[in-house]
């Protein structure tokens, strides 16, 4: 509790510091229910050490735009929403603590009958103080092609309230006054874990599951259960490459290929890999009010590599190198066929520029400016200089990538296949539904490019203003 709080308990706490609170929470909930995933912590907290002390310069432009405050801070879970209500609630949910949708994400034309959205911080202030975000699934009942088992699947999920009463009145409470004191946000935080928490007891019989299942297998994690416990937490990584290697030696099964673009002297983007997901003991209720004994696999260890966010220009040749890629090998890639794959991507992207200042010339990626105290002493003289480039290059401003804080859809669908195993399809065809999806979650989506463009300019205007100068462009 801050001092504030502690001299005026009915003062408002930050919303920031709410889902600041809310992630170590998950964080400490979700070690106790997988073990597995606080060896991978030590593992990434490993490397992370390592790649630290090995380039002085990263630690440096760590330091400099403050990503080395929340290195370890687990950057985002995952959930799979089953109804429309719920995922409106949960929309809500998410705003106590000051995140918001950002994205779309049509996962159901690489086979995964969802569509998605990023529950996060949209201003760097608020990221510097939390990063966590949430992916957050629901699933797409349209898909399912066995009408009977379609109304059925309506029918279970239609009946469940996966949020507690007392999660619904905090948030309404936050709506009306604004936000909540300490003691509501403590609760609030409480309250709304229990929405995540795994459940080892099935809401269907043994028979109803395995149909679910073989429909997909993330139609039964989605329908079988009492609520959308989080599948998988995330830490982030500066050398992924290094965490995968790595996890063999801890007993750790990854999966086979990073998801991604390759490895390369500056990151874009986001890399991902996993370890794969547990099988856990289940117990499924019969019709006739008897228990039988079952398993499931849905929940698993992801770890992250984040890299410069990059524009529209620089995605576009990102996703054109990616086509060429799949083209090449041949689509998607699998375990007998990774190092294949890798060193295709490789070669494949060796079209795109690898360092900091072509990405920045030629209007592939986002960065941040910053004054240095060059500039400030210049300013001082009167021998500052007046352009942005001049400014650069006399060392009165200095600029660091913009850190990506989304998502990719094909590497999203690559982690949930290598988790629901093999045996799902390719695709549902082109059934990207932007407009239901928003519909459903009773607001638009935020443009996650229109975000970075925006940090880079407010940084620009920041600069001109310590400076005394006219905008700069």
């Amino acid at each position: 509790m801050s001092v504030q709080a502690a001299a005026n308990p009915d003062a408002l706490v930050s919303p920031d510091e709410i889902r600041a609170q809310f992630s170590r929470a998950m964080s400490a909930m979700y070690q106790a229910e997988v073990p597995l995933y606080g060896a991978l912590l030590e593992l990434v907290g490993e490397v992370n050490a390592q790649a630290l002390a090995q380039d002085r310069q990263l630690a440096a432009r760590l330091s400099a735009t403050g990503e080395i405050q929340r290195l370890d801070m687990e950057r985002h879970g995952a959930i799979r929403l089953g109804s429309a209500a719920e995922l409106a609630t949960m929309r809500r949910l998410f705003a106590v603590m000051g995140m918001y949708p950002v994205g779309y994400y049509d996962l159901a034309c690489a086979g995964v009958p969802v569509h998605s959205t990023a529950f996060r911080a949209i201003h760097e202030a608020s990221l510097q103080h939390s990063p966590f975000r949430v992916f957050t699934s629901l699933l797409r009942l349209e898909l399912i092609e066995n009408r009977e088992l379609r109304e059925l699947a309506a029918g279970i999920l239609a009946r469940r309230n996966i949020f507690t009463p007392r999660a619904l009145q905090l948030i309404e409470r936050a709506e009306a006054a604004g936000g909540l004191n300490a003691g509501e946000a403590d609760e609030f935080v409480q309250q709304a874990l229990e929405t995540f928490r795994w459940h080892r007891e099935g809401t269907v019989g043994a028979a109803l599951y395995q149909q679910l299942s073989d429909q997909h297998r993330l139609i039964a994690d989605v329908v079988a259960f009492k609520g959308p416990h989080i599948n998988h937490l995330t830490p982030r990584t500066l050398d992924i490459d290094a965490v995968q290697a790595g996890m063999q030696g801890r007993g750790i099964s990854p999966k086979a290929v990073i998801e991604g673009p390759p490895p390369r002297r500056c990151p874009i983007l986001l890399r991902q890999t996993s370890f794969k997901a547990l099988q856990e003991a289940v117990t499924f209720v019969e019709a006739d009010g008897s228990d039988a004994l079952g398993s499931h696999t849905a929940r698993f260890g992801e770890i992250e590599q984040r890299g410069v966010a990059l524009t529209p220009r620089g995605r576009a040749l990102y996703d054109r190198l990616l086509e060429a890629t799949r083209k090449v090998a041949g689509g998607a890639p699998n375990e007998e066929g990774a190092a294949a794959y890798m060193a295709t991507l490789s070669q494949q992207f060796q079209a795109f520029p690898d360092d900091y200042a072509s990405l920045r010339r030629q209007g592939l990626a986002y960065f941040r400016y910053f004054v240095t105290e060059q500039g400030v002493a210049a300013k001082a003289r009167g021998e500052l200089a007046q352009e942005l480039e001049a400014l650069l290059a006399a060392g009165h401003l200095q600029c660091e990538p913009l850190v990506y804080e989304d998502f990719l859809p094909v590497s999203a669908a690559g982690i949930f296949q290598s988790n629901l195993g093999d045996n799902a399809r390719d695709s549902y065809g082109q059934s990207a539904n932007r407009e239901a999806f928003e519909r459903d979650l009773g607001a638009p989506v935020l443009d996650e490019l229109a975000l970075y463009a925006e940090t880079q300019q407010r940084s620009l205007e920041q600069c001109a203003e310590a400076l005394g100068l006219a905008a700069l462009a």
